[in-house]
């Protein structure tokens, strides 16, 4: 099974309370379900919503790791080792 070799970085928790993607809230755009990087705390939309914003900040920063801010939901996914845990 493959592992995340970037668990280190992960320095901040998913935010209890997610008012929404934060480029999304600013366009009025919609979103599907929203992720929270492990390094900074963005919270962004998945790649099933039409502005993949979560994915745009891995690609713009190199954060490597997003967890799901969605209620009830515990994964974490590595953009880079390309491994959900």
């Amino acid at each position: 099974m493959a592992e995340c070799a970037h668990v280190d970085q992960m320095k901040v928790e998913v935010p209890a309370n997610v008012e929404g993607c934060e480029e999304c809230l600013g366009t009025g755009q919609t979103w599907v379900a929203l992720r929270a990087c492990r390094t900074c705390g963005h919270v962004g939309c998945c790649d099933s919503s039409p502005g993949t914003h979560a994915t745009k900040h891995f690609k713009e920063t190199g954060h490597p790791i997003m967890s799901s801010a969605m209620p009830g939901d515990t994964w974490s996914w590595c953009y880079v080792d390309e491994v959900s845990f």
